[in-house]
């Protein structure tokens, strides 16, 4: 099924009500407001409106609240709880990976991806992290007239490029996000590298309290902007499997 934003909207609406307190734990949410901000944000859906779906589909799950009991379920709406709403809390949560293009896989630049962690931090720090730096990067000062290029899929150590006037002139901006006004954040050995040789030319924009209100901070020249980073080392075991034909 090819889901529309507003499909994948009712789906998010549909998983909590469905699943309740529950799914939030599942995924690793602290509170509906996160996942509303967060799951809103992934999608490029208004948070609001998943709160909107949740609360239309409330009467047909029993929880605790009332939801909008007194109006009739709309077709459109329906139509994805016929589709999904007999899944398991297992399905469902692949599900929501998948409409939220949250990738649980090893990213390319060799970046180790910490199986501990979960779907909501590894969403809040990539996909909802980074579509809040395209819906607000133009009010930065510095990035006001620029136009964003997305190279989050070349290993180059950075999530956008931003081009100037000047073919060899950009700014290099590396995005992350944290669920509170303060947490911390990791760079990989790559992006370490990157912003060390770009200097000035890096920037490290971390968008923070996913919890309430989500908001920017943006580090001009991060390893001399004094941020402390801190050296961590972990070995990594992989296992393959082999057949001689």
């Amino acid at each position: 099924m090819n889901l529309t934003v507003r499909d994948k909207t009712i789906v998010c609406g549909l998983f909590l009500s469905k699943f309740d307190a529950k799914g939030l734990t599942a995924l690793g949410f602290h509170t509906f407001k996160e996942a509303f901000n967060v799951l809103g944000l992934a999608i490029n859906a208004k948070p609001a409106s998943i709160k909107n779906y949740r609360d239309e589909m409330d009467p047909l799950f029993p929880n605790s609240r009332l939801g909008w009991h007194k109006r009739k379920i709309r077709e459109h709406c329906q139509k994805i709880y016929e589709t999904y709403h007999s899944c398991d809390l297992e399905e469902m949560a692949s599900l929501m990976a998948n409409i939220t293009g949250c990738d649980l896989t090893p990213g390319i630049d060799g970046a180790d991806v910490d199986e501990t962690e979960s779907f909501a931090k590894r969403l809040a720090t990539g996909r909802a992290a980074e579509n809040f730096f395209l819906e607000n990067y133009r009010s930065e000062p510095e990035f006001a007239s620029l136009d964003a290029v997305d190279v989050t899929q070349t290993g180059c150590g950075f999530d956008f490029r931003l081009q100037h006037d000047l073919i060899t002139s950009f700014n290099a901006v590396e995005v992350k996000g944290i669920r509170l006004d303060r947490g911390s954040i990791i760079l990989t050995n790559k992006e370490h590298l990157v912003a060390g040789s770009l200097g000035e030319s890096y920037y490290l924009y971390v968008v923070k309290n996913f919890d309430d209100v989500p908001y920017a901070v943006n580090y001009c020249d991060p390893l001399r902007a004094g941020l402390k980073f801190i050296r961590t080392e972990r070995k990594v075991i992989q296992i393959a499997w082999s057949a001689k034909l």
